[in-house]
């Protein structure tokens, strides 16, 4: 059997520990338990870390919360921190309201290669169905299963339906898509190593798209990016809240580079 690197899981909290909640409990369903959880959030907040002490007092795997030390840390300060501070030479970055398909973390592992970055895919669910998984009324290993949800009515593409479980199908699907491999927030990991070598995140990016703007470096020093959009998934729970749009990407990329 291959050997997998030491692996660290960086979770980047949003202001709703309920969602953080659903997160975990998708990381404690995972056939490859070998890992540690490190969550981040950019501010402190007392209901997050209740949700994560509560956590890691039921499971098998180290989870620790690291936040700002100032309160004008950035974003990408924290997110550099965590890495610093993560036991793995593996690292899987992921969001607080993505929960984490059952082999998310072996799929990320199985595709590890030197001198790559990994990009996977993320399968969102609608407001009402968030809204029932977040009463308790559909549990983890419903919501988290496609035919599931086209039965009952969620709102999915087919294509998740299509490949379920159907691994030659999936990579074929990933070969043949023509959507290029960025490294995104919500899914994607890296080796630690080749983090460091591009000096982690830039502290002066504040509006988002850092880690875009990572990916990008990561390429230009020769880490390329692969795609396992079909293969390593996530299901992204419908909430509130701004995303990030063109204007704040832009005005991000035009930050000069640090001297």
């Amino acid at each position: 059997m291959r050997l997998f690197p030491t692996t660290s899981v960086i979770v980047s909290a949003l202001q709703f520990p309920n969602l953080l909640r659903q997160v975990l409990i998708g990381f404690a369903h995972q056939t490859y338990r070998k890992f540690e959880i490190v969550v981040v959030q950019d501010g402190r907040s007392d209901q997050t870390r209740a949700v994560i002490e509560s956590f890691a007092v039921n499971t098998d795997f180290p989870v620790r919360y690291v936040t700002e030390v100032r309160a004008d840390d950035f974003k990408t300060q924290i997110l550099n921190r965590a890495v610093q501070s993560a036991e793995g030479n593996y690292l899987i970055f992921t969001d607080g309201d993505c929960v984490p398909r059952d082999d998310f973390v072996m799929e990320h592992l199985r595709h590890a290669t030197p001198g790559r970055f990994l990009s996977g895919g993320c399968c969102r669910l609608d407001r009402n169905l968030t809204k029932r998984i977040l009463e308790g009324c559909v549990r983890y290993q419903e919501f988290t299963d496609p035919s599931w949800l086209n039965q009952a009515g969620g709102r999915v593409a087919k294509k998740w339906i299509w490949f379920q479980k159907r691994t030659a199908l999936a990579k074929l699907m990933d070969l043949a898509t023509t959507t290029r491999p960025t490294f995104n927030g919500h899914n994607a990991s890296v080796w630690k190593a080749d983090l460091r070598g591009v000096d982690g995140f830039r502290h002066e990016m504040r509006d988002g798209g850092f880690h875009r703007e990572l990916g990008e470096r990561l390429e230009d020093m020769g880490v390329l990016g692969m795609q396992i959009r079909h293969r390593a998934v996530c299901y992204h729970l419908d909430h509130d809240g701004v995303d990030i749009n063109d204007s704040l990407w832009q005005r991000s990329r035009a930050v000069p580079n640090a001297a």
